[in-house]
């Protein structure tokens, strides 16, 4: 892989750790600006939904730019939200910077996996989204966490500074590492994309990334509140806990990398049927304190290793589509982190308790697999050659 597709991982990993970091935070924010913890929750979905907007809407935007200028001035826009995040005393204004913030992380994914998958070669998509997507995971691993322990110790603010300040020599290193545009360089066709991206087959690809993410963020939203009140540990473990969900999910990404190119297969169907397995034992068992440790571990690595792969497939299935199809797929993950925290704060708002978004995570990856075995899903191409992605 080319140096320059591990400098957009710093970036990734910096805007990663800002959508996730609120897991560990929500009960210190919503004490701090007096809103219910569901309420707080909503930063999270807002977050994901300012992605969903932005990733399509920035990547038609700035289809014509230089991806260097575009890649720089969506990260300028990401570091400006968080400065105004850690001063601001309203929620308010709180919520308007988590879109901002999303608007311009979700143009820097959809330009940063377009720019990744064009350096990387048409027959390793899914090695170059599993970098990118990489630095998300390593955010759960070591800027989740970390952005708890600062929030423990100095205040919720001190996180948000923390994100820009990490994502400044990212910048830098983007200004001097990625290449220019070539002058004469054929722009773009946004209508021929666009009609690219209609085919059956990849929407329902990218409805199965939406349900396996869907369910994947409505438990981790909810997973301090939920280890603290049901599991029984205490906030101090709370860093631990984000740490084992990061290295799970660094190591179904991970995994993702090594056969989403040759072999999806082997990653979706036994995965997809244990990630529901896990998610079903543990809202079982949740108020037994080692158990939920380790499933937290075990379903951060099944949900990005499925989730993973389903975008693989969908940088394949949009392969006429090179400029726009990262942006399909970050839209595809962004309905789900914007569904799930909803469903997971409705059913605590419900008076379901902390462990209802455990079978609602549940019930969402049961629907994905019900999903995927339509005729739709389930169909290949008969001129697709034995081990290789399904093409559109």
């Amino acid at each position: 892989m080319p140096i320059v597709i591990y400098i957009l991982g710093l970036a990734v990993f910096a805007q990663g750790t800002s959508e996730f970091m609120l897991a560990g935070l929500i009960p210190d924010i919503a004490a701090d600006l007096r809103v219910s913890v569901p309420a707080a929750g909503t930063l999270t979905s807002t977050f994901a939904a300012g992605m969903i907007i932005g990733a399509p809407l920035m990547a038609v935007l700035s289809l014509r730019w230089p991806r260097r200028r575009a890649l720089l001035v969506f990260l300028t826009a990401f570091i400006a939200a968080h400065v105004v995040g850690a001063v601001t005393g309203s929620f308010g204004v709180l919520l308007a910077t988590r879109v901002v913030g999303a608007v311009a992380n979700a143009g820097f994914l959809a330009v940063g996996l377009a720019t990744a998958v064009g350096l990387a070669g048409p027959h390793a998509k899914g090695r170059a989204a599993s970098v990118l997507l990489g630095g998300v995971t390593l955010a759960c691993v070591a800027g989740v966490p970390a952005g708890a322990v600062l929030g423990n110790l100095w205040g919720w603010r001190t996180a948000f500074w923390a994100v820009a300040a990490v994502s400044v020599p990212a910048a830098v290193a983007i200004l001097r590492s990625v290449p220019p545009t070539p002058q004469g360089a054929p722009l773009p066709d946004a209508r021929r994309e666009l009609r690219a991206l209609r085919r059956p087959r990849l929407a329902v690809t990218l409805a199965l990334a939406a349900l396996v993410n869907g369910a994947t963020f409505c438990t981790f939203t909810y997973l301090a509140p939920l280890v603290t009140e049901v599991s029984g540990y205490g906030r101090a473990w709370v860093p631990a806990l984000l740490a084992a969900f990061g290295l799970g999910s660094f190591a179904g990404v991970t995994i993702a990398g090594r056969l989403s190119d040759t072999r999806p297969m082997r990653v979706l169907v036994p995965g997809g049927l244990a990630l529901l397995a896990g998610w079903l034992l543990f809202a079982a068992t949740a108020a037994i304190a080692p158990v939920a440790f380790l499933l937290v571990l075990v379903q951060g690595t099944l949900s990005f290793a499925v989730g993973a792969t389903l975008i693989t497939q969908v940088l394949y299935r949009a392969a006429d589509a090179p400029s726009l199809g990262g942006s399909f797929a970050t839209a595809a993950l962004n309905v789900g982190a914007t569904a799930g925290p909803l469903l997971g704060g409705a059913a605590i708002g419900a008076g379901l308790g902390y462990r209802s978004p455990l079978w609602v995570s549940a019930l969402l990856v049961a629907l994905a697999l019900a999903v995927g075995l339509t005729p739709a899903a389930r169909s290949r191409s008969r001129t697709s050659p034995p081990g290789q992605p399904i093409p559109s």
